[in-house]
């Protein structure tokens, strides 16, 4: 009986099932330029950056002017798969950098989501372009140091009307490009009528302040910021025009949060990827890792969760540019994609032993990083109770 002969060795890919592949030119063209910046020139640099803390700010704007990825993003012209575009976006900056796709996603969804949604057509006009091309770069200010998943009725930033101005106070927290951005869309509670209106405020205004947050254990080479606004006088103007309660704040983290499903997918595949090859090259006993059951358990519970998290979001974007945004469904997608990717970048973690804690082989940034995934853009279990409350008809909010 002839000796088998060696198996060739399989590429490394997260995408086990091909799906991206199905997906026409117009959204895999953009994906595959922005993968190649993310992997051959940013993932060399990304680790130095996350343990310093620093953020290369002059040099990514640039890149991104370069790169046009938001040509036609809010524009009557954009693309009828839009929300799958963006999102593969969202999967590839994660894929490497879970840092780089926070400070995308908030510029070009959630700051150029707020004022496509809730602005005017002359505020649309005059900043959205400029957005478009990053000639200024935005931010998005809800969350508050003492209010995160109840921010919807306990919302303490103030405003109050003043001839053709209003003027804001109050502090929010975790605010992502906040320190060095241009304009930041805030979300206050009217003092006369208690509903909650949106702002554009220009950063260099006299009252805004913000400060690098210390400290953090994930995303740490994006900068968040704790603003504080002490009587900033915004005018009449960059009030979001079409924004009166918090319905339209809510609309604008329901159309966004399919992203944060993709990030989830990203991050997840990016660590599956790098345990793989790992697997397949590190050798103990005389044979790579990757030939032992348990490690090719792990393995496979990792390509599954990977899978599953394309599958998932890829539907929930697909119904979204048929639909429009609807809450329960990017809910789910955000859960069930933030928290398989919390398991993969464990069991990636696990799968290097002793070098999953190190920099140099990126899994022990990805793990880091996940966590800040799984906590923002609304929690586990706050997009559990809304996925909860479509399928049983009751509320578990309080």
């Amino acid at each position: 009986m002839s000796p088998s002969r060696p198996r060739p060795t399989p590429p490394v890919t997260g995408d086990f099932y091909g799906y991206l592949d199905t997906l026409p030119e117009a959204v895999n063209a953009p994906r595959r330029k922005l993968r190649q910046f993310m992997s051959e020139e940013w993932e060399p640099q990304a680790n130095a950056y996350w343990e310093k803390a620093e953020f290369p700010r002059e040099y990514l704007v640039r890149r991104m002017q370069e790169l046009d990825l938001l040509h036609d993003a809010f524009t009557p012209e954009r693309a009828p798969h839009a929300t799958v575009g963006d999102g593969l976006l969202a999967m590839e900056l994660s894929r490497v950098d879970p840092s780089l796709a926070t400070f995308f996603g908030v510029h070009a969804g959630l700051c150029m989501g707020s004022i496509a949604l809730c602005g005017s057509d002359e505020q649309q006009a005059e900043w959205l372009p400029k957005l478009r091309r990053w000639e200024l770069v935005g931010a998005f200010g809800l969350t508050e140091p003492e209010v995160g998943s109840g921010v919807a009725r306990g919302l303490t930033t103030t405003c109050r009307r003043e001839g053709d101005h209003w003027v804001l106070n109050g502090q929010k927290k975790w605010i992502g490009n906040s320190t060095w951005c241009d304009v930041v869309v805030i979300w206050a509670r009217d003092e006369a009528t208690q509903q909650v209106k949106g702002f554009l405020v220009r950063t260099a205004l006299p009252g805004y302040s913000a400060v690098m947050m210390p400290g953090k254990i994930a995303q740490r080479t994006v900068h968040n910021g704790l603003i504080t606004l002490r009587d900033v006088r915004v005018a009449e103007a960059d009030r979001l025009q079409r924004a009166e309660t918090f319905a339209d704040t809510q609309r604008v983290l329901v159309m966004a949060r399919c992203g944060t499903a993709w990030q989830g997918v990203g991050c997840g595949m990016g660590a599956y990827e790098h345990a793989l090859r790992y697997a397949q090259s590190r050798t103990q006993f005389g044979r790579p890792i990757g030939g032992f059951q348990l490690v090719q358990q792990k393995l496979v519970t990792m390509v599954g969760n990977v899978t599953a998290s394309i599958g998932l979001a890829l539907r929930a974007s697909e119904l979204q540019d048929r639909l429009g945004p609807v809450d329960e469904l990017s809910a789910l997608a955000k859960q069930f994609c933030a928290a398989r990717c919390r398991e993969t970048v464990a069991l990636a973690r696990d799968t290097l032993g002793g070098n999953g804690i190190l920099l140099e082989y990126h899994v022990a940034r990805l793990f880091a990083d996940a966590e800040a995934i799984y906590s923002y853009e609304g929690s586990n279990e706050v997009n559990t109770m809304i996925v909860g409350r479509a399928i049983t008809g009751l509320s578990a909010f309080v």
